[in-house]
């Protein structure tokens, strides 16, 4: 496999290909390093490699960190079995673009994976990966959509899982946690209280948790979403992605993996100009951009985002160092103005997007907004879950009508050429 060992992101220590997380010398984090090889083949070789491939996420398994293993059932990989993710629909959102004055506007809708977000990407990966170790039993702290995803997966590998969230989480991501057999644990405490409680579960238990012991595993799935967006638009690199950021895996791993493939020669050109999305009401990453600061100075989160409320992102100075050196920003919004971007969004795409994605379009707008984007620039905004997941967000914007079943009260009531425009 091209994967050769973990790495201490700040003193660069190397380690086994084991369930591990942070380094024992410095305490920094570890990621996957790799030693790719062309093995004599040209990059359309390369390129006609990955479209010959599944259409979800293992058509770039080269390029994740798996061992390849004995096939499994129908000629599959062991590990990789259970549900697809990825492959999800890059759309071109020319109304949106319109709206804002921009040209060339495309929606990652990542939505569509199996349970409704991107975390189906993370939780693949990490699942296969507890699978080849021998883990039994996967587990996470969650915000949401990766309690949905880890409990799912688990249901469709047969794994036992145990989920721990936030107990003022959405009812509709407890709902859809619950009813795959997960042991759903609601603890009194915010996301960074859950995540403290698992690290401590982690030392005492052999569970794979998914964003704990087996988290540089589990983040490399992120990258997916840069080759799907490579190759969905023809082989090139967009000119800006707009990302929502909440412990900021997701924004540096998408950078990651345009850089990986600019690497091999399987694309041309800079990365993308990064932004990051974040809700006022939990901005430690914006803040510390606006601030000029190297670090992130934790916070209480406060926010209808909940799915981005982590007071003390992991990947916040990693996520500062990307939207920095890619020349492009980190913002924040209120709730008001997520809920704007969510209406934005539907109403000029037919996405329903959560809070996350409202966050993400809000940001679009801000830039937009501001004249920071060039109007030849081609901008690619990030939906990573399902407006269904959020519907409190949503309730009470719009107008309905009540009426008697009568053209007569039809008439009298309703008005006519409310379309959006």
């Amino acid at each position: 496999m091209a994967v050769t060992h973990l790495e201490c992101k700040e003193c660069k220590a190397h380690y086994p290909l084991q369930a591990l997380y942070v380094c024992e010398r410095c305490f920094g984090p570890l990621e996957a390093v790799y030693e790719h090889q062309r093995d004599g083949r040209d990059v359309g070789e390369l390129r006609r490699r990955i479209q010959g491939g599944p259409q979800n996420i293992w058509r770039y398994a080269d390029f994740l960190p798996l061992a390849e293993g004995p096939p499994g059932p129908s000629g599959r990989l062991a590990s990789r079995v259970g549900l697809p993710a990825g492959c999800t629909p890059l759309i071109r959102a020319d109304r949106l673009a319109e709206r804002l004055g921009l040209r060339e506007v495309w929606v990652k809708n990542d939505a569509a994976n199996p349970t409704h977000s991107f975390k189906d990407r993370v939780v693949s990966l990490a699942a296969a990966r507890a699978r080849e170790l021998g883990f039994e039993v996967i587990a996470c702290a969650s915000t949401g959509n990766l309690a949905n995803s880890v409990a799912a997966h688990g249901a469709a590998l047969g794994l036992d899982s145990y989920v721990l969230i936030p107990a003022d989480l959405e009812e509709q991501k407890v709902l859809a946690t619950g009813v795959y057999g997960t042991k759903l644990v609601m603890v009194d405490g915010s996301y960074d209280d859950v995540n403290r409680l698992c690290t401590e579960l982690c030392a005492e238990r052999r569970w794979a948790f998914v964003n704990v012991n087996l988290r540089p595993y589990y983040a490399e799935g992120s990258k997916t979403l840069a080759f799907e967006i490579a190759e969905q638009l023809g082989w090139e690199i967009p000119d800006r992605c707009v990302v929502p950021v909440a412990s900021g895996s997701l924004f540096t791993k998408i950078a990651k993996g345009f850089d990986e493939w600019r690497e091999l020669g399987l694309l041309d050109g800079q990365l993308p100009r990064m932004n990051g999305a974040q809700a006022e009401g939990c901005a430690p990453v914006a803040s510390a951009f606006l601030a000029g600061h190297q670090v992130c100075r934790p916070v209480k989160p406060d926010t209808i985002a909940k799915s981005l409320a982590i007071g003390n992102p992991a990947d916040g100075p990693y996520a500062l160092d990307v939207a920095r050196r890619t020349g492009g920003s980190i913002d924040a919004v209120s709730d008001e103005e997520i809920r704007e971007g969510i209406a934005l969004l539907a109403e000029t795409t037919g996405i329903f997007t959560e809070t996350a994605g409202g966050v993400s379009a809000a940001v679009l707008r801000k830039l937009a907004d501001r004249g920071e984007i060039e109007r030849d620039e081609s901008v690619v905004l990030l939906i990573t879950g399902d407006g269904l997941k959020t519907l409190d967000a949503v309730r009470g914007s719009f107008p309905t009508y009540s009426i008697a079943p009568t053209i007569e009260a039809f008439e009298a009531t309703v008005p006519e050429g409310v379309a959006a425009v």
